[in-house]
């Protein structure tokens, strides 16, 4: 009987989220995942852009290791389309930022690294750090959340929905 590893089967389970959340956007226009649909500010593109933006920043605390706040990483333009993104351009950088993150995991020699945490101004005055583990965690609840959003923003949008699109 073979066994997989515990960073291959955090890494499945991150992808299977991530392929949940792009059913959401599946055959959207543009101007689609651009549009809010509920009083939220937030829309389908957004979320797409949040998430690749996040996984960026992850990665990157995770490969440097260097406690350092990435540029932009508490933008919250990250939140919404702007003018001149496009769906397919965030797929696509979407993409980019799931093959970093798996990189910046295989890279690591085990889950139990401590990375430090970048200073925000809400981070307690001593150094934090988190596992690898803590932050893939993280980044699965996360795309878990936000891709329930974007179920709900879908259907309100034109009754699609997930489990309908599968």
């Amino acid at each position: 009987m073979t066994t997989s590893s515990e960073k291959t089967d955090l890494l499945a389970a991150f992808a299977e989220q991530r392929a949940l959340l792009l059913i959401t956007v599946r055959g959207l226009t543009d101007a689609q995942a651009g549009r809010r649909t509920t009083v939220s500010e937030l829309t389908l593109g957004g979320i797409v852009k949040h998430l690749a933006t996040g996984e960026e920043m992850w990665a990157r605390i995770m490969s440097e290791r260097d406690g350092e706040l990435p540029e932009g990483m508490l933008d919250t333009a990250q939140y919404r389309m702007a003018e001149g993104d496009t769906l397919p351009a965030l797929l696509e950088r979407y993409a980019s930022a799931a093959r970093a993150t798996e990189e910046a995991v295989a890279a690591l020699p085990d889950l139990d690294v401590g990375v430090p945490l970048p200073k925000t101004p809400w981070s307690p005055p001593e150094p934090e750090f988190w596992s690898a583990r803590r932050i893939l965690l993280h980044l699965i609840r996360e795309t878990a959340q936000h891709a329930g959003h974007a179920d709900f923003l879908r259907e309100t949008l034109d009754g699609a929905n997930t489990t309908a699109q599968r």
